[in-house]
């Protein structure tokens, strides 16, 4: 469709001036107020030419957001002509940061009625610009790599890598100290909540897909570099290629072999007879990001036991792309190691002692996804009460049928459930040790993703239901539901099942009770 000319949207018009434009040679018709010339338009509209016919000339505002999402008004914003003489728009335009107007559309901490003992100023700020940032620099990417399914640009690396981003995927630390974050946050000032705050707001760009091609690899895998590798200098070298943006990261432990069940990985590491390096063989699946990493932390089976080394990518590794239910944007992979050669330096921790390492590390991957999915379920809740609002049914709206106000308020209710429980337990890690927390939270962590994962299967269930046939179309106004019903069980798998962690939990409780019981 060729562009019109900048137009004038304040063109004062009437209601009668509109309603003569009905006709194929000048088809004008009103949207919240504003007029939009779509003669030009007719034969580009997607949904064909006789829909807009129908309303050549009237006001089409409820027809209009029965069928569409607002965004598109947006996108087509050069048809606007004017707006009608004595009236103003009733649709809230969202600019980068705002905040949702519906209901339950934040945290409660985010809500100016209520209060929370958790969050400080510091958070606040931090919040609001980094939602500015997601809006204006992340969402656009993020929907078009979800589409196409290519990887995450350069650019968009490097403005991460200038605004610290990267580096605060990792959680609190050191590699933070001396650092000024997006928000004006001292990195020394960075905690678990702030944490929390970038999980969700990331979260926030609605793409899945790309949402693990961002940097997952590197967040779930640097966190064990930076605990657990003894060389130094290599450490320091890596974690700043990597938050710099000019190399990647993955973590590689799953196999076809063994996925839960990290004892049953079948890749291995021999040393030489010099005990100088490593030489690895194995293949991993379904690894996130190992198509455009430089480092692989490797989980590998060593002569007495399990070991975790990081291995820098050569031409003995092969990665072949997996598609899987979302976008190819994640990068996920099949990886192949043949005869890798490692210095034995690239250990993290100690030789035959790495399942400590993956335990612990796990704390923060589990802590983070349940992060995302607790956002997604609340976006998707969201969704579903401004379409309640807006749909038409039978003469009246959606929410005025008891049964779907049933069915929100079971999803406002497991939204806001999960939300709670994550925000205790994010207390818990603000005040522990990093050994505290590996010792303490494993089981809860465990619990608390079981259960958000086990919630949102029940809010895309019922979100779907609610959208209908629009929440098994991947565009329009049900593609959010559509996408959060076809990919939320990613998180209800990777980084441990909810059934194992489900079961850890239980069984780390069972550890600590008393020997003498009444």
């Amino acid at each position: 469709m060729a562009q019109k000319d900048s137009q004038d949207t304040t063109k004062p018009l009437t209601r009668e001036e509109v309603a003569k434009n009905n006709t194929e040679d000048s088809l004008w018709c009103i949207v919240d107020h504003k007029v939009y010339d779509l003669t030009d338009f007719v034969d580009a509209h997607p949904g064909g030419n006789v829909v807009l016919q129908q309303f050549a000339g009237q006001d089409a505002t409820q027809a209009f957001y029965n069928l569409h999402r607002h965004e598109v008004l947006v996108k087509y914003a050069d048809l606007c002509i004017g707006t009608i003489q004595g009236e103003k728009s009733e649709v809230i335009e969202p600019h980068p940061g705002d905040l949702s107007q519906v209901p339950y559309g934040e945290p409660l901490w985010l809500t100016p009625a209520f209060k929370s003992p958790y969050y400080k100023e510091s958070h606040r700020k931090l919040r609001k610009a980094v939602r500015e940032f997601v809006d204006r620099d992340i969402y656009p990417e993020a929907q078009e790599k979800e589409a196409d399914g290519t990887y995450i640009s350069q650019e968009l690396t490097d403005k991460m890598a200038a605004n610290n981003l990267l580096a605060m995927r990792l959680g609190p630390g050191k590699h933070l100290y001396g650092k000024k974050l997006i928000g004006d946050v001292k990195g020394e000032d960075f905690d678990y909540f702030h944490d929390l705050i970038v999980a969700q707001e990331l979260s926030r760009a609605n793409a899945r897909g790309f949402q693990d091609g961002n940097m997952a690899g590197m967040m779930i895998s640097l966190t064990a570099v930076r605990q657990w590798l003894n060389n130094d200098e290599l450490k320091e070298k890596v974690t700043q290629e990597c938050l710099s943006g000019k190399k990647f990261m993955c973590l590689a432990i799953t196999e076809a072999f063994a996925g839960s069940d990290v004892a049953g990985l079948r890749t291995t590491a021999e040393k030489t007879p010099d005990g100088k390096h490593y030489i690895i063989n194995g293949t991993k699946k379904w690894i996130t990001n190992g198509m455009f990493a430089d480092y692989f932390v490797v989980g590998c089976r060593t002569s007495k036991g399990f070991s975790v080394i990081l291995v820098p990518k050569g031409d003995e590794i092969e990665t072949k792309r997996i598609k899987t239910s979302y976008s190819t944007a994640a990068a996920t992979t099949y990886i192949q190691f043949d005869n890798v050669k490692v210095p034995t330096d690239h250990l993290l921790g100690k030789e035959d002692n790495g399942f400590i390492v993956i335990m612990s590390n796990f704390n923060h991957e589990r802590w983070a996804m349940a992060c995302s999915v607790i956002r997604w379920m609340r976006t998707v809740t969201e969704e579903c009460m401004k379409w309640a609002n807006q749909r038409i049914v039978f003469g009246k709206s959606l929410n005025q049928q008891p049964v779907i106000r049933a069915k929100l308020a079971k999803m406002i209710s497991l939204t806001e459930a999960c939300q709670a429980q994550l925000e205790i337990i994010t207390y818990q890690m603000c005040n522990m040790t990093y050994e505290q927390q590996s010792k303490l939270l494993g089981g809860p962590i465990g619990l608390l993703k079981s259960y958000a994962t086990r919630c949102a299967h029940d809010v895309a269930d019922d979100a779907v239901n609610i959208f209908g046939g629009r929440g098994i179309t991947q565009g329009g106004m049900g593609k959010v539901v559509e996408q959060f019903h076809r990919t939320y069980k990613f998180d209800a798998i990777l980084g441990g099942t909810e059934e194992i962690l489900a079961d850890l939990g239980v069984r780390q409780a069972m550890k600590l009770m008393p020997k003498a019981m009444l």
